[in-house]
C-alpha cells in the first residue's frame, strides 16, 4: 500500500514537475556566471557630475536641520546645481528649494541625463505606465510613468529613468538581456505579471518547491527501496529495471535525488524565515541597532566639507555624512568609486578603525563587554566566491541569547551581522544552493567541480523524469482514446 502510494504521487507530480526541475537545472548553469541586470555602482559614479569647488559649508546646513532628527544627510548635484538632501524619520527635504518633495522632473532633463550613460544617439523613447520585463518589480510603480530610452549603438542598450526621482532604474544591454532570458528569468520565474506582485510570486514559488521536496522524497523512498529489494531477491546490487530511460531515472535518482532535493529545499529557503520555533530570535531590533548609525550629529565634525573639495585630488560627485558610533564619517563618491574619510581630528584622513573603535561601540549597542578579533581570512559567514569581501574585517562576537557576531570593515564602517536564526538561514539556503562554504570557496576549482557534477546530476534526473512523463502522458492519452471510440 505504501509502495503503492509513493509510486503514484511520484509518478503523478513528477510528471507534472519535471519541466520544471529541468528548467531550474539548465538555468541555474546560466545563472553560475550570470544573473539578473542590474544598475551598476561604477555606472552612477561614472555619470554623476562633479560638485563646484565651493558649496554652503557645515555651519550652513546646521541652521537649517537644526531640531530636525536626521537620520541622512547627503550632498550631490541634480539639475545642474549641489543639492542637499535631508532625510528625517518621517520627511525628505531638498536644499535649496527646501521642499517636501522633489517633484517630477522635466523631460528635457531626464534626456539630457540619459545621454550621459552612453555615448550613441538615443533612438527613441518609449513612456511607460505599466511594468515590463526588465522592471518587474511592484514597488517601481511609485516611478510611474517611466521614461525607457533606446540607444542607438551595436550593443543595444536600454536606459529606464524614473520620471519622479530622476534617477535610473534599469540599464541592459542585449547580452545582458539574453542571458537573463536563459538564467535569472526562468530560474526565479521573473515573469512581470507574477513578480510584480511579491506576496504572490513569493508564494507561488514556495508552493512548487514544497510540491518538488515531495517528489524527491517519495522518489528517494522508492529507489532506495528497489535497490533493497533486488539485493534481498537477486544478491546483487542493481537496478531491477530494464528500459533505458526506467533504468538510468533509476541509477541517476539514486545517486542525485538528495542533490535535486537539497537545491529544491534551499531555493525554497531563500524565501522563506527561519521560524521561532525552530531557532528563536530574542532581540528582534538587535540588528537594527547594529546596522544603524543613528542621527546625523554636525556639530561633532573637525573639519567642513569645503575642505574636502578643495583637497582632494580626484573629482568629487557627492558626499554624505555617516557616522561609526561617535566617529563622524564623510563618504565621497569620486570618479573611481566610494572612499571613507575621518572627520574626528582636523586632518583629512582615510578611516581605519581600531580595535577599540570597534569594542567602544559595540559595548555601547550590547550593554557587555564583547570579544574583538581581527580576521584576515574569510570563514563560513564572512565569505565571498568572487573575493568581493574586503579583508581583513574585525570579528566581534557577544555572549548573548542570539549568538551575535558581527563583521567590521576597518576603512568603511560597514558592518554584517549574524544571529543564530541567520546562521541557519545561511546554511538552509546559501550553502546548500550555492556550496557557499569555506572549504569550496577557498578551492575555486573544487567548487567548480562538485557544483557542475551535481548540476549535470540533476539534469540528467531531470531529464529522464520528463521523458518518462511525457511517455506516461502518451499512455494515458492513447489508452483514453481508444475507451472513447
Amino acid at each position: 500500500m505504501f509502495k503503492r502510494i509513493c509510486y503514484t504521487i511520484h509518478r503523478m507530480l513528477g510528471t507534472i514537475l519535471s519541466i520544471l526541475f529541468l528548467m531550474w537545472f539548465l538555468s541555474g548553469f546560466v545563472m553560475i556566471y550570470h544573473t539578473f541586470p542590474r544598475v551598476k555602482p561604477s555606472d552612477r559614479y561614472r555619470i554623476m557630475q562633479a560638485l563646484p569647488d565651493s558649496i554652503s559649508g557645515n555651519d550652513s546646513i546646521l541652521n537649517v536641520i537644526s531640531g530636525l532628527k536626521t537620520t541622512k544627510l547627503n550632498l550631490k548635484v541634480i539639475d545642474m546645481q549641489p543639492v542637499y538632501q535631508i532625510i528625517t524619520e518621517d520627511s525628505t527635504y531638498y536644499m535649496p528649494e527646501f521642499t517636501s518633495e522633489s517633484g517630477a522632473k522635466s523631460f528635457d532633463r531626464l534626456t539630457e541625463y540619459a545621454g550621459l550613460w552612453c555615448d550613441a544617439s538615443i533612438e527613441k523613447v518609449d513612456t511607460l505606465t505599466q511594468l515590463d520585463q526588465w522592471i518587474p518589480f511592484g514597488q517601481l510603480k511609485k516611478d510611474m510613468p517611466i521614461y525607457k530610452f533606446y540607444f542607438a549603438d551595436k550593443d543595444k542598450h536600454e536606459l529606464y529613468v524614473s520620471s519622479k526621482s530622476g534617477e535610473a532604474l534599469q540599464f541592459t544591454d542585449k547580452d545582458s538581456r539574453f542571458w537573463a532570458w536563459l538564467g535569472p528569468i526562468p530560474h526565479w520565474i521573473y515573469f512581470t505579471s507574477l513578480r510584480q506582485n511579491t506576496d504572490l510570486w513569493s508564494n507561488t514559488i514556495v508552493v512548487l518547491c514544497v510540491i518538488g521536496l515531495i517528489v524527491c522524497i517519495s522518489g528517494i523512498i522508492l529507489g532506495i527501496r528497489a535497490y533493497i529489494t533486488q539485493y534481498k531477491s537477486k544478491k546483487k546490487l542493481r537496478s531491477p529495471y530494464k528500459k533505458t530511460f526506467y533504468k538510468w531515472h533509476h541509477i541517476l535518482g539514486f545517486f542525485f535525488g538528495i542533490f535535486v532535493f537539497t537545491f529544491t529545499f534551499s531555493g525554497m529557503m531563500s524565501l522563506v524565515g527561519i521560524p521561532d520555533w525552530m531557532v528563536k530570535t530574542h532581540d528582534r531590533g538587535l540588528m537594527r541597532k547594529v546596522m544603524s548609525n543613528g542621527s546625523v550629529s554636525l556639530d561633532r565634525y573637525k573639519y567642513d566639507c569645503n575642505e574636502i573639495l578643495k583637497n582632494y585630488r580626484e573629482s568629487v560627485k557627492s558626499i554624505d555624512w555617516d557616522s561609526f558610533g561617535d566617529i563622524p564619517l564623510y563618504k565621497v563618491t569620486t570618479d573611481i568609486g566610494v572612499v571613507v574619510l575621518n572627520a574626528s581630528s582636523e586632518n583629512i584622513s582615510i578611516l581605519n578603525l581600531t580595535e577599540q573603535d570597534v569594542r567602544r561601540r559595540f559595548e555601547k549597542i550590547h550593554g557587555q563587554e564583547v570579544k574583538v578579533s581581527l580576521l584576515t581570512d574569510f570563514d563560513n559567514y564572512y565569505l565571498s566566491r568572487k573575493m568581493e569581501s574586503p579583508l581583513p574585517v574585525y570579528k566581534v562576537e557577544v555572549n548573548d541569547a542570539d549568538g551575535s557576531v558581527s563583521y567590521v570593515n576597518p576603512q568603511t564602517g560597514s558592518v554584517r551581522y549574524y544571529n543564530n536564526s541567520s546562521r541557519v538561514s545561511k546554511w538552509t539556503y546559501r550553502a546548500l544552493h550555492a556550496y557557499s562554504i569555506k572549504g569550496l570557496v577557498d578551492r575555486p576549482v573544487l567548487w567548480n567541480i562538485v557544483m557542475w557534477t551535481t548540476m549535470i546530476g540533476g539534469t540528467l534526473v531531470s531529464f529522464t523524469g520528463l521523458y518518462l512523463g511525457v511517455r506516461y502522458i502518451k499512455r494515458k492519452f492513447k489508452k483514453n482514446k481508444k475507451v472513447t471510440l
